[in-house]
């Protein structure tokens, strides 16, 4: 049976618009770091070298390369993990400056993919269709352990407001924010959905 992260991992991708605890287990993600405005090309590249080799994963059946242990899964969303520059910490007054902001593009892969094979990939990839940023994209492993997220509705540059909201919720629970730092996953394609429409999960660390 097909796995399909929509249905069988609700908890961790279809939040509620409410702020909830949530534990995330051990991960591993094909990841690519950048900085700058996500506005610019220069993050649509990005992203479109993460694409191509998670893609490449999900078809390695049809050539003839299917790691051990294969099942047929939907390709995971879009993820990004986002600070800012160090120097704009020392002034950070409450307002983002896109162009000083940090960020990790990951899109997770599934648990039959390992470092090997992981790193096979990037490189068939890069000999069949060629992309300036597919030597700078890594195999990595994460756990992000106990979490508060939420399904925010609507544009980008309204995020505050829902963190505005679990922040709220975790000073009602007895839960701390452990730093600014977040992560995002996109679960809307943002070229083809209207900006009051776009669905993307918040999440940050608590202790």
């Amino acid at each position: 049976m097909k796995h399909e992260w929509r249905k069988h991992e609700k908890n961790l991708y279809i939040p509620k618009t409410k702020p909830e605890p949530v534990e995330i287990p051990q991960m591993s993600f094909f990841s690519i770091k950048g900085q700058g405005n996500p506005n610019e090309p220069d993050f649509s590249d990005h992203i479109v070298a993460l694409y191509s080799v998670s893609y490449a994963v999900r078809m390695s059946p049809k050539s003839g390369n299917a790691p051990d242990g294969y099942y047929e899964y939907t390709v995971y969303p879009l993820e990004g993990v986002w600070d800012i520059k160090d120097d704009a910490k020392n002034k950070y007054d409450g307002k983002i400056n896109k162009s000083e902001l940090v960020y990790n593009l990951m899109i997770r892969q599934p648990d039959f993919v390992d470092e090997k094979f992981a790193l096979e990939i990037i490189k068939t990839t890069n000999e069949k269709k060629p992309h300036p940023l597919l030597d700078e994209i890594k195999f990595i492993t994460s756990t992000e352990g106990k979490c508060v997220q939420m399904l925010h509705l609507g544009s980008y540059d309204s995020e505050k407001e829902s963190f505005d909201i679990m922040e709220k919720y975790c000073f009602e629970n007895n839960l701390k924010r452990i730093s600014k730092i977040h992560r995002e996953i996109y679960l809307s394609d943002a070229r083809k959905t209207a900006p009051e429409k776009l669905k993307t999960v918040l999440r940050f660390n608590v202790e």
